[in-house]
């Protein structure tokens, strides 16, 4: 059985209005709050904003969502802007990390893996895992430097979703063999996924001081987040 922290993805291809509202509209209602105040607000998207048909996304890179969600998204990048020329977008990516609800994809593994239960996972889905300490790090600096507009803070390094997986067993001490690789297309999922949604950080290194963790030392940070 697949286990995924996108579940709501799927959701909302059946719900283009809840997305819309969700995504879109309340945040934009933040974000002209924010501004009334005089204060900025940072709004997270994702690389579901582009097609993933060849990865390697920059800030520059002209968005082409395929995804009720990755429009609900890319609609809310451009409304809180529009409503606050302060505004902070952040997009990250496959965002794991000690969280009390345990939906993200590391938490997911460990709770099925754990339970002896098998986890579908694709081996064609291609992102940045990006550890949630450094993502809220780097959220908090770019206020901090009045820094406005988009931004891609992920991880340092692309790989496959099952790859991660793997990886994060051999942190954790689970056993791979739960990991089940398969193709998207196997998966049956109704809202299709950027494939190749790897981003590129080029201009968050080049202006922040926030070190962005990869996957092998920030799933050793989670763990030891975890046991603590």
């Amino acid at each position: 059985m697949l286990q995924t922290a996108l579940a709501y993805l799927d959701l909302l291809k059946a719900e283009q209005d809840v997305a819309m509202r969700v995504n879109r509209d309340a945040p934009a209602a933040a974000a002209s709050a924010a501004a009334k105040q005089g204060a900025p607000l940072v709004f997270y998207s994702s690389e579901y904003v582009f097609d993933g048909e060849h990865g390697g996304y920059d800030e520059d890179s002209a968005p082409s969502p395929t995804s009720v969600y990755g429009r609900s998204k890319l609609e809310g990048e451009r409304a809180v802007r529009e409503a606050n020329s302060r505004a902070v977008v952040v997009r990250a990516s496959v965002v794991y990390g000690p969280e009390p609800q345990g939906k993200n994809f590391v938490a997911q593994l460990r709770r099925r893996l754990g339970a002896g239960e098998e986890m579908a996972v694709p081996v064609d889905q291609v992102s940045c895992p990006t550890y949630n300490a450094d993502l809220a790090a780097a959220s908090v600096e770019l206020v901090e430097r009045a820094l406005s507009g988009v931004f891609h803070v992920v991880g340092p390094e692309a790989m496959d979703r099952a790859s991660f997986a793997r990886l994060a067993c051999e942190v954790f001490g689970l056993d791979p063999r739960g990991v089940r690789p398969v193709r998207t297309v196997e998966l049956g999922q109704p809202a299709r996924r950027p494939l190749q949604g790897a981003m590129r950080t080029d201009r968050v290194q080049a202006l922040l001081t926030t070190r962005m963790r990869g996957p092998r030392e920030g799933l050793q940070a989670m763990k030891e987040a975890v046991r603590g």
